[in-house]
């Protein structure tokens, strides 16, 4: 598996941008997002906090290969707002992440190539300001096992580089182990191997 199959490109953090042009101010902000409840959750705060402004257009895409994605026009003329947004996400490659680009109107009509422009600009300007990341997929499993097997199990772990999660040591033991997705199935192979071991993925 090659690198660029187990890593996408999201935002670090929120960031926030303004393009103004003949008196329409246009206020930008892209955020990390992992979940469409998340998506909602940002869309309300953006509302309530510009709750004057005529139009919260938005774009977002989720998932490692962006296969889930959206974008509105909320009220612009079809096409004009939305998908511009979501055109700066594509240029920039970015996933798991939204843009809302809130629009006070200035009394000057723009035009669909001139809303179409600012609505790109103005995203463009959000996902400048802030930081983008490089994330990495990995793959979590449930390691079950006997106690007597807790030397071997933790030796495969640490040869990995990797520290367990929600360990509960029994007499039946078991964790949560969390690696890179391109080394995950020799990972998995390994405990799988070992006597008594039992291997699920979990996500």
């Amino acid at each position: 598996m090659k690198d660029k199959d187990d890593t996408f490109l999201s935002l670090k953090n929120p960031s926030e941008g303004l393009y103004k042009v003949k008196g329409s101010k246009h206020y930008s902000f892209a955020f990390p997002v992992s979940s469409e409840s998340e998506i909602k959750e940002r869309l309300s705060e953006i509302r309530v906090i510009h709750n004057a402004a005529r139009h919260h257009c938005y774009a977002w895409r989720l998932g490692h290969d962006a296969a889930s994605f959206r974008s509105n026009d909320d009220g612009e003329p079809s096409n004009s707002a939305g998908p511009p947004i979501l055109g700066v996400l594509k240029s920039h490659e970015l996933t798991n992440a939204i843009i809302i680009v809130v629009r006070y109107f200035g009394g000057t009509k723009l035009g669909v190539g001139g809303l179409i422009s600012a609505y790109r600009t103005a995203a463009s300007y959000a996902v400048s300001s802030g930081t983008i990341v490089e994330c990495i997929r990995t793959q979590t499993y449930l390691v079950k096992y006997p106690y007597t097997q807790m030397g071997e199990v933790m030796n495969v772990l640490k040869r990995a580089g990797v520290t367990p999660q929600k360990t509960n040591f029994q007499i039946t033991c078991s964790l949560e182990a969390s690696i890179r997705l391109r080394d995950a199935s020799a990972f998995s192979l390994k405990l799988s191997n070992l006597d008594e071991v039992q291997v699920t993925d979990i996500h």
